[in-house]
């Protein structure tokens, strides 16, 4: 009697297994270089209505109190210093004043003498022209290259 094997085994051989993992590695790849230019463009968007924020709670600060505070505190409160008696102690313009959501990088704030004009600066990552914030063009690891200036 004739003993026929059957050789039908089922599987991948190793050579098919090989191409597909090239093919994940390059897509993986290709889609963790297209995060990174998204997450920096979302950080430098926050960076840029953070700034806004900040403008606005020192726009109102300026209304009640004559003046732009002479320096704010990043992670802070933004409150009122009780002089006049319409900048009370208990007036908070901005609960918390963001700080920059990167590693490394700090937002700038310079106020002139007097207090009637101020700047914030920041270091967006997608680039741009060097800003100088009260002489200062270092927002902490980054080159400062976003300003907001007062009114």
């Amino acid at each position: 009697m004739n003993k026929k094997t059957n050789n039908n085994t089922k599987g991948f051989t190793l050579l098919e297994l090989l191409v597909v993992i090239a093919v994940a590695a390059v897509l993986v790849t290709i889609v963790a270089f297209g995060l990174t230019g998204a997450r920096e463009s979302a950080r430098d968007s926050r960076r840029r209505a953070d700034l806004e924020s900040i403008r606005g709670a020192l726009e109102f600060y300026r209304s009640d109190c004559g003046r732009y505070p002479a320096s704010i505190t990043f992670g802070s409160p933004l409150v009122g210093t009780g002089t006049p008696a319409r900048c009370s102690s208990s007036n908070t313009y901005l609960r918390i004043i963001p700080t920059d959501p990167g590693t490394g990088r700090t937002y700038l704030y310079s106020v002139n003498g007097s207090g009637t004009t101020y700047e914030l600066c920041a270091s967006l990552e997608s680039g741009g022209t060097t800003a100088s914030c009260g002489g200062n063009s270092t927002c902490g690891s980054g080159t400062c290259n976003y300003r907001v200036l007062s009114p």
